[in-house]
């Protein structure tokens, strides 16, 4: 009989990485202590190490995002007023 494959939440990997990055303890206490094997600890702290770098960069990301969803709000206001001009003239020629 084959066992569950276990599913850990991403706060319940966040902090073993977290704690795994500190270096305090070594990855086979970690291992011990959660539960969770020594390979797979060691490759949620690699992922938390490249992530770090992205993390600080999300503030000026959104506001270039809602820039660009202003503007798209913009060119579809434009393109509505447009659309009713044009249905407009249309009845006034049939």
């Amino acid at each position: 009989m084959t066992a569950k494959r276990k599913r850990h939440t991403f706060a319940f990997k966040g902090k073993v990485a977290l704690e795994a990055a500190k270096e305090i303890k070594t990855l086979n206490e970690l291992a011990a202590q959660y539960g969770v094997h020594s390979t797979q600890i060691s490759q949620w702290k690699n992922q938390l190490l490249e992530a770090i770098p992205t993390i600080f960069g999300t503030k000026n990301m959104s506001k270039n995002a809602s820039k660009q969803v202003d503007e798209l709000y913009r060119q579809i206001g434009e393109v509505t007023v447009e659309r009713d001009w044009l249905k407009k003239k249309l009845e006034i020629l049939r």
